[in-house]
């Protein structure tokens, strides 16, 4: 039995879901545990491109179960929605997919306030995705949050939903000066997503503890990335939960003790969705062309990613934040026709040399990288499939990277296609 976490290790994107797609054929459960649908997993597979944003991308599997774990908040409009696309592309999704009835429901009024708030901010906003993410898990540490399983409860959702409006209401009318929520519309289109969902609604902490004493391999896989966490990330533009490794094992009620390993993925440059510092940003011809090369917009959102040279600086804190026990390393044909390529190895601050992230947002956006300069290879690596076939400057690009984040490349993607990836170490295995 294993239980491995995947992490992104930088501002999210970094392409998990090719690899929880390509390291489910090895796990028999897998497990979502945090975020919502602000999150997009991109899998091709053949010529048909899935783009999944709640549902694992372990579900593209005959007979893998995936599970929607506690830690995660649910549009249930946008669950239905995704799991009838898969049906109507011929995947079945009954007795394989379990929603934890302890998830919280993101309501229209989150939705709106999301977008409220933005709005208000100008300038000073974050960057969400306008889904109602933050604002719901508001309501969750405020401890008026609405859950999944009081979908099966119709009396108790209806006064949980009573209680909310009298306040959301207000803030509707006096602060964003909008329409009040009419609590019968909202209570009889639940009503409706109920009966759609109860067949998937579980008690999913339960069944991760039976999987496990059957011996069962469970692979755990969170959205966004680590500089993006609630605590940790480049606050205040970060996510509303905790996507490194620690959140895994709240989002899906494991103990630490049983986790095996956590590989991070990692590109094999750097992106941004959204606002917040990003110390190797390259705004400019560069950036446009690492943009146009690797298709970098948003999944969930088509939003253009902000692009930058590979961050070792804040690579090394994803290993220490998250115990990274390996690396995936994607998109690295993405740098095939560069002539040189820069390498963040510390930041100057103050005339003064700093190895490590500030945690204070204002300070991140002033440092200054110190780069080191390696050879391109100027060659395709696309499809490449063993290490030993690379051009020599792509792997002892590979092996720098290793060297400075001290951590062991386990994997590197080499298009987005299933099948490109060379493969070195199988976490599941070792």
């Amino acid at each position: 039995m294993a239980n491995i976490i995947i992490v992104g290790a930088q501002w999210g994107d970094e392409g998990k879901g090719k690899i929880v797609d390509l390291l489910t054929e090895h796990a028999d459960v897998v497990a979502r545990f945090q975020g919502g649908h602000n999150a997009g997993h991109t899998v091709v597979i053949g010529d048909e491109q899935f783009i999944l944003h709640l549902i694992p991308s372990g579900i593209l599997h005959e007979g893998k179960t995936c599970l929607i774990g506690n830690g995660v908040v649910v549009d249930p409009a946008a669950l239905i929605e995704e799991i009838n696309s898969l049906r109507a592309r011929g995947l079945n999704v009954n007795g394989r997919l379990f929603i934890s009835d302890n998830a919280h429901l993101i309501m229209p009024y989150h939705v709106a306030i999301d977008k409220g708030a933005e709005k208000s901010k100008g300038k000073e906003r974050i960057g969400t995705t306008g889904r109602g993410i933050g604002p719901c898990y508001v309501d969750k540490m405020a401890r008026t949050g609405i859950r999944v399983g009081d979908l099966l409860r119709p009396g108790t959702f209806r006064e949980k939903l009573r209680k909310n409006l009298k306040n959301i209401n207000m803030l509707m009318q006096h602060i964003y000066h909008s329409e009040p929520f009419d609590t019968d519309e909202i209570f009889s289109a639940y009503m409706g997503y109920s009966e759609q969902l109860r067949p998937f609604i579980q008690d999913t902490e339960y069944l991760v503890s039976n999987y496990q004493e059957e011996g069962r391999n469970i692979l755990l896989e969170g959205a966004q990335g680590t500089l993006l966490d609630v605590d940790h990330g480049t606050y205040p533009f970060v996510t509303s939960s905790s996507p490194t490794a620690g959140g895994a094992c709240v989002g899906l009620g494991i103990g630490p003790t049983r986790i095996s390993g956590v590989l991070g993925i990692i590109k094999a440059y750097t992106t941004r969705v959204g606002e917040g510092p990003f110390p190797t940003e390259q705004n400019n011809e560069l950036g446009e062309n690492l943009r146009a090369k690797g298709g970098e917009y948003g999944a969930t959102t088509g939003r253009p990613r902000r692009c930058g040279w590979f961050d070792g600086v804040s690579a090394r804190y994803a290993v220490r934040l998250n115990g990274l026990t390996g690396l995936a390393i994607t998109k690295l044909d993405v740098l095939d026709e560069l002539k040189e390529i820069k390498v963040c190895t510390s930041y100057t601050l103050d005339n003064k040399k700093i190895v490590s992230l500030p945690h204070d947002s204002a300070a991140i956006d002033v440092i200054e990288p110190v780069y080191e300069t390696l050879p391109g290879w100027q060659e395709s690596t696309v499809g490449i499939t063993k290490f030993e076939d690379l051009p020599d400057n792509a792997k002892a690009y590979i092996n720098y990277i290793e060297k400075l984040s001290g951590t062991p490349v386990n994997m590197v993607s080499t298009g987005q296609k299933r099948d490109e990836i060379i493969i070195r170490r199988n976490p599941f295995e070792t």
